[in-house]
């Protein structure tokens, strides 16, 4: 059975969806990235499914503008800058060591700093993270959890 809540989650996706196929670029791109995420985040929320509309409409809104921003300002070099710098820093930093990424070419820069390892209960290692990036003086930052697949690949889980 579908719930109210998927329902309308999968409402607002497709909608999200049909905005970013009206632009083909990395603008429309964040804010559908951004808008899935915050989905996400809202159906998170609604541990016992009583309100979760609400939360997953707020989220949708939310992690579209933020996502927006974010992928208006950054171009291919930048993102994968930025992945490199969080791999790094996932794979080989210390806790509280940051793994920093710069380009000249857009003056766009970024940083990721990692929490202490831990084995989760699928016997993955995984650590909490922070990464920011600041895109023609403006800082955006998000936080989130990376475990480590067999392949060596840091996947983001929440």
């Amino acid at each position: 059975m579908i719930t109210k809540t998927f329902a309308r989650a999968a409402l607002l996706t497709a909608a999200a969806l049909s905005l970013a196929a009206c632009e083909a670029n990395k603008e429309g791109v964040g804010t559908l990235a951004g808008a899935a995420l915050g989905a996400w985040a809202g159906s998170a929320i609604d541990n016992d499914g009583s309100g979760g509309v609400i939360a997953v409409a707020a989220g949708t809104i939310i992690g579209g503008l933020i996502g927006n921003q974010i992928g208006k300002g950054l171009d291919k070099a930048d993102r994968l800058e930025a992945e490199r710098a969080q791999y790094e820093t996932l794979e080989r930093r210390r806790s509280g060591e940051r793994g920093t990424w710069y380009n000249p070419d857009t003056g766009h820069s970024g940083w990721t700093e990692a929490k202490p390892a831990y084995k989760n209960d699928k016997d993955q290692y995984c650590r909490e993270f922070t990464q920011t990036v600041e895109i023609g003086g403006k800082k955006e930052t998000a936080y989130g959890t990376a475990c480590r697949q067999p392949d060596g690949a840091w996947k983001i889980v929440k």
